[in-house]
C-alpha cells in the first residue's frame, strides 16, 4: 500500500495516526466487513513504530470500529455510536452544571419523542404501561419512585422504535438517579407542594392522555411532568 500522510498539528503521534486512518478509510470507501492492511503494512505505510499504531488501532477496537476476524485479520464494523459515551458516564467524576445539563437535555429528548411515541404506540404498549402504573399504585405512590420512574420512562423511549434513543436512556439514568439522591433534600417539599397544589403531573395522566390519543394534551403534560426538574434547574441557574 502507498504511503499515508500524517499531519501533525500540535497534535500526539497517536492522534495524528489515528486520524491519517481515518482518512485512509475514507478514501477507500471502506465499508463495515471490509478487512484493512495488517499492523506491518500499515506501520510501514505511516512509518511510525507498531507501539504507536497499535494505540492508535485500540481506540477504533473500543468503539467497535475495528474488530479481529479468523481468517480475515481486521476488519471495519458500525461502531456503536454512543458505546464511549457509556464507559465515561460516571457522575462523581462530573462538574454539577454538567450534570443541570445532562438533565436539561433528558427533559428536552423527552419532550421532542412524543410524535414519535404517539405514532408507533400499539395497545400492547398501552397495556404495558398500564401494568408499570398499577404496580407503582400497589407499592403506594404514584409520583416518582426510581423503579416506576425508570420503567414507565423506559417504555416510552422503546415505543419511538429508535434504539439510539433507547440506548441514550439507559447510559444517562445513572446520572438522573444520582442528581435526586443528592439533592432529594430539594426534591422531597417541591414535590411535595406540587402534589398538594394539584399541579403534579404523574405516570398515570400521562398514560391516560396517551390512552385517549391526545398528543396536544401530552405535550402539554409531558412539560409539566418534569416541572420538579425545570424548578430545580432554574434555581440553580441564579
Amino acid at each position: 500500500m502507498k504511503a499515508l500522510k500524517i499531519e501533525n498539528n500540535h497534535k500526539t503521534l497517536v492522534d495524528s495516526v489515528e486520524e491519517s486512518l481515518i482518512r485512509y478509510f475514507k478514501e477507500q470507501g471502506l465499508r463495515p466487513g471490509c478487512s484493512i492492511p495488517n499492523e506491518t503494512e500499515l506501520a510501514a505505510s505511516l512509518g511510525v513504530g507498531r507501539a504507536v499504531l497499535r494505540e492508535a488501532l485500540s481506540r477504533f477496537k473500543m468503539t467497535g470500529m475495528v474488530v479481529s476476524r479468523t481468517r480475515k485479520g481486521m476488519v471495519l464494523e458500525e461502531p456503536s455510536l454512543l458505546n464511549g459515551l457509556k464507559r465515561c458516564i460516571n457522575p462523581l467524576l462530573m462538574r454539577e452544571s454538567t450534570l443541570r445539563d445532562i438533565l436539561e437535555f433528558r427533559i428536552a429528548l423527552e419532550i421532542g419523542i412524543s410524535n414519535n411515541i404517539f405514532r408507533n404506540v400499539t395497545e400492547a404498549d398501552i397495556a404495558e404501561l398500564e401494568e408499570i402504573v398499577e404496580m407503582s399504585q400497589m407499592i403506594g405512590t404514584n409520583k416518582y419512585a426510581p423503579i416506576s420512574e425508570h420503567r414507565f420512562h423506559t417504555k416510552l423511549y422503546e415505543i419511538t422504535g429508535n434504539h439510539i434513543i433507547s440506548e441514550f436512556q439507559d447510559i444517562i439514568y445513572p446520572v438522573l438517579d444520582f442528581v435526586k439522591e443528592q439533592e432529594s433534600d430539594f426534591f422531597g417539599p417541591i414535590e411535595q407542594e406540587l402534589s398538594q397544589s394539584g399541579d403534579l403531573v404523574t405516570h398515570r395522566h400521562l398514560l391516560d392522555y396517551i390512552k385517549r390519543k391526545d398528543l396536544v394534551g401530552y405535550k402539554k403534560a409531558i412539560e409539566e411532568h418534569f416541572k420538579l426538574y425545570t424548578i430545580y434547574l432554574e434555581r440553580h441557574k441564579k
